[in-house]
């Protein structure tokens, strides 16, 4: 679904990095979803934005390759020893021409709703400031505070990331004196969760700051951290955070995988009703 009305300066290609190999799930972009690979499933909600002009997976791995060319889908080889997504959404974004907006989007993400993707090529069109979009999404469960995997982010009034942490920010300290430890506190008043937002892994770049930025070697908070975008901040690029269409599931756990399944199935049922 190309939408080839757009022009160059008006939509985005989307790179959706994929690798093979996963601690907890190995092979999990092929992880089959109703019947068909989960990265598949990613692709379509790419192609299904109004703004997103073509998708391409990168990959290292001749396995997914096979599979997305299979299904009609573009997919291109990258190198095997790129420390992040980022560095691999990088290399193909470095062969495109007359493309402004590139789109990171996790191959792991089968639920992203076209609109919130949309949502984030305009606000990057709309913001002449910021140099990338990302997007964030309500807390409602205290173990998502709590969980290291989970990461949280804080931003300005304005709406420009301040910090990105697996650590819960911002710290309710008083709450927490009243209450002995953090999830007694978000048990006692379950208002505090409203002060806690996740950060979904939807990245929108302009292209010249993206190859720019996996120039620079890794950062000091991002190691520690394990997290990318903390290079970026660490360097004063603007960041701009906002609100995701509605909620989505990155699979990584069998877990996941199972609710994922469970959503998408219900979904095929009620649209063949």
């Amino acid at each position: 679904m190309n939408h080839t009305a757009l022009t160059p300066q008006h939509y985005a290609v989307a790179i959706i990095p994929a690798r093979y190999a996963s601690t907890r799930l190995p092979g999990k972009p092929l992880l089959e979803i109703s019947g068909r690979p989960m990265i598949l499933h990613v692709l379509e909600r790419a192609l299904s934005a109004r703004n997103v002009g073509r998708a391409i997976v990168a990959t290292d791995d001749e396995r997914i390759l096979t599979a997305v060319k299979a299904a009609g889908f573009e997919a291109v080889m990258t190198r095997a020893d790129h420390p992040s997504g980022s560095d691999r959404l990088s290399e193909v974004a470095a062969a495109l021409t007359g493309v402004e907006v590139i789109v990171n989007l996790q191959g792991d993400e089968p639920l992203i709703s076209p609109q919130t993707i949309e949502r984030a090529v305009d606000e990057l069109l709309k913001d002449d400031a910021a140099q990338v979009v990302t997007t964030s999404e309500t807390i409602t469960d205290a173990s998502d505070v709590l969980s290291p995997d989970v990461v949280k982010v804080v931003a300005d009034a304005s709406g420009r990331a301040l910090y990105f942490s697996r650590s819960p920010i911002p710290f309710p300290r008083d709450a927490v004196r009243r209450y002995g430890t953090l999830a007694a506190a978000l048990a006692g008043e379950p208002a505090l969760l409203a002060s806690f937002r996740k950060h979904t892994g939807l990245y929108v770049y302009r292209r010249s700051f993206l190859l720019e930025y996996t120039r620079w070697p890794q950062s000091g908070l991002e190691r520690l951290e394990a997290l990318e975008q903390l290079r970026a901040l660490e360097r004063g690029a603007v960041i701009k955070v906002i609100e995701a269409h509605t909620p989505s599931i990155g699979v990584d756990t069998e877990q996941d995988l199972e609710r994922v399944r469970k959503i998408l199935e219900a979904s095929v049922v009620n649209r063949e009703s």
